[in-house]
């Protein structure tokens, strides 16, 4: 794309009261960008509505440092990158979709957005557990080829994003990767805290926002970057969830696109679990692992499944023989426990059990969770 079309795209989307709506209409009446913003003021009233000729007419007074903040963004490396509706390199994931962006900021490698993908979001404040489903879930779709596709936030998104730049990094042989979507310009990281993991997803991914440089994460900005997460994604896995989880307006946006839906279970008395139980109630799948995804989403793998499967006896894990010749592991069961319920269950003192229970915390084995519970890790 040249600059005069880059400058035309920005200022078309730029102007205030237009809308994506409006934009869209715009260019559906006169073709290019350029057209439209040389329409006469009659066609922006009768197709983009008042409020948008208004805008047009009186562009905002700090347009002309946002354009050139988002220039030196697009000039300042190879990896930087505008994608428009019509540019061959546009997901078709997103085409599909009922409300697609007309523009995407990229930073590090496009092709990413249009190979196969699941997004994994969830709590930004999850257990242990939860963050180590979230790992798991993404290495092992990483290594199966697949682009593990999240927001950047705190929490699940965070461990998804790690889970996948492992596999990259170990050099899986299948080659998936991590695609970050924003929901603020590309020049700056959301939460700071996730500065370093940023640039690790966009050299060996990338980073995606539909917001010009220099926009801040604006509270209405979230729920939009959801529907390009949800957009992108052939299915959506989510890995704990409250009730009014952002990540249930995700998994929506997914659903009414017409893909999977995917949540992991939990115990009956968390409330990062009632999102995730809402949703399969609601038709989400219910999953335990991500060969249960993989074999949702790829129907091939069905029939490479040894028909006598379904009958054999699992061996047990390393993990089970460990639990079973420990009490306090055995006695922690699945669920998040109190101590006095602990030593009911064992009989041990309460001293026993707290130096117990701090060793096992310590090893990573147990989580302290609020309210004076207790949590088993589970692992494998």
């Amino acid at each position: 794309m040249s600059d005069d079309e880059f400058a035309d795209w920005y200022r078309l989307l730029a102007t205030p009261g237009l809308g994506r709506a409006g934009a869209r209409r715009l260019l559906a009446a006169c073709g290019s960008p350029e057209r439209a913003l040389a329409a006469p003021h009659s066609l922006w009233r009768d197709v983009a509505g008042n409020a948008a000729l208004k805008g047009h007419l009186q562009p905002d007074p700090d347009f002309a440092e946002r354009w050139q903040a988002a220039q030196a963004w697009r000039r300042d490396g190879e990896d930087r990158h505008v994608l428009v509706l019509g540019d061959p390199r546009f997901p078709p994931a997103l085409l599909e979709t009922a409300d697609p962006p007309l523009l995407l900021y990229i930073q590090g490698d496009p092709a990413w957005l249009s190979r196969r993908s699941l997004a994994i979001v969830g709590s930004r404040s999850p257990t242990q557990q939860g963050v180590a489903h979230a790992e798991e879930f993404a290495h092992t779709l990483a290594d199966a080829g697949w682009t593990v596709v999240s927001g950047l936030a705190l929490g699940i998104d965070a461990a998804a994003h790690a889970g996948a730049l492992a596999s990259i990094e170990a050099r899986a042989p299948s080659g998936g990767s991590t695609v970050a979507v924003v929901a603020t310009g590309l020049d700056r990281v959301y939460p700071k805290r996730h500065l370093a993991l940023a640039h690790r997803i966009a050299a060996a991914g990338a980073l995606v926002s539909e917001f010009a440089p220099g926009s801040p994460p604006l509270e209405r900005h979230f729920p939009q970057r959801n529907r390009i997460i949800a957009g992108l994604a052939q299915g959506t896995l989510v890995v704990e969830a409250a009730l009014q989880s952002g990540s249930l307006i995700t998994a929506r946006l997914a659903s009414e696109a017409g893909r999977e839906v995917f949540a992991l279970p939990g115990s009956i008395h968390s409330p990062l679990a009632r999102g995730c139980h809402a949703l399969i109630k609601q038709g989400a799948k219910l999953v335990e692992s991500a060969s249960d995804v993989l074999e949702e989403l790829t129907p091939a793998l069905r029939s490479l499944r040894p028909a006598s499967d379904s009958t054999k006896v699992p061996e047990p894990s390393v993990t089970d023989l460990e639990l079973a010749d420990d009490p306090v592991q055995v006695a922690l069961g699945h669920d998040a426990t109190t101590l006095d319920g602990l030593i009911d269950r064992t009989g041990y003192s309460a001293a026993e059990l707290s130096a117990r229970l701090l060793e096992l915390e310590l090893a990573g084995r147990v989580e302290r969770r609020p309210g004076g519970l207790y949590q088993a890790i589970r692992r494998g």
